[in-house]
């Protein structure tokens, strides 16, 4: 079944230059990119974006880190795409990550992790709309 999902490349990747290598993997993997964008998150954007960490211990750090320097923001869309990305991203951890994951090759720990992937259609049909309102991903 063709589906769309969220990807982010998050500031550290963006800040260490690895936009292109991992925009490069996505269309090498059969992932369609059908929208992207570049933006700085304020504060209350990525508050209102990961809400359902509120209350975490996680939370305050990750949030910081969101904000700390541009970040894209990409639709993928194709075959089985969320579980597909997913697999590509690798592990939350990055020592834990398969060999050639984008985890692997490009995140630090487990909050500078690179990547954002959603984890379900429902997600990704929500962090989508959070992004790129209706009539602005390409068919």
């Amino acid at each position: 079944m063709i589906e769309r999902t969220l990807s982010m490349i998050k500031p550290d990747a963006v800040h260490d230059g690895h936009i292109g290598d991992i925009l490069h993997r996505f269309e090498v993997e059969g992932l369609k990119i059908v929208g992207l964008k570049m933006l700085q998150l304020k504060r209350e954007t990525a508050e209102a974006f990961y809400e359902e960490h509120q209350g975490k211990d996680f939370f305050e750090r990750l949030i910081v880190f969101m904000t700390a320097g541009p970040m894209c923001a990409i639709v993928l869309e194709g075959e089985d795409v969320i579980g597909r990305y997913r697999t590509l991203m690798g592990s939350t951890d990055p020592k834990k990550a398969a060999e050639g994951t984008l985890r692997h090759l490009y995140a630090e720990n487990v909050t500078i992790n690179a990547v954002h992937g959603s984890d379900s259609t429902q997600s990704a049909s929500r962090e989508i709309a959070f992004f790129f309102p209706e009539g602005t991903v390409c068919d």
